[in-house]
């Protein structure tokens, strides 16, 4: 399937916050997934400075609709003032489980 409104949304989060933000993502219908991978390695540039956090992944699988939600979302329950939101949109996928997204997440919170 093509031209999907299907986007996988990426961010990361404090091990012990992920859970947390996963759960009440899907539980607000702002997402029909989300994949906590639950620790990444990050090294970044941050004030100048590079950086390194024990940090847990989370892969949303969403719509593009739902982001504006997502980032209020993560503006209410990210510990950071910057929080990573960045959205990749899906080009192709199964038409079984696009649907299943699209039917699992609001058109709007």
């Amino acid at each position: 399937m093509s031209d999907s409104e299907a986007v996988v949304c990426l961010t990361t989060a404090p091990p012990a916050h992920a859970p947390q933000i996963a759960a009440t993502a899907v539980e607000r219908e702002l997402a029909a997934c989300v994949n906590v991978v639950p620790l990444v390695h990050s090294i970044y540039r941050w004030q100048g400075k590079v950086q390194t956090d024990e940090e847990s992944l989370l892969v949303i699988k969403t719509t593009r609709a739902a982001i504006p939600g997502i980032e209020r979302l993560l503006g209410e329950l990210h510990p950071y003032d910057t929080f990573e939101l960045v959205a990749l949109d899906v080009s192709a996928g199964s038409d079984r489980y696009l649907e299943w997204i699209a039917m699992s997440v609001r058109s709007s919170e």
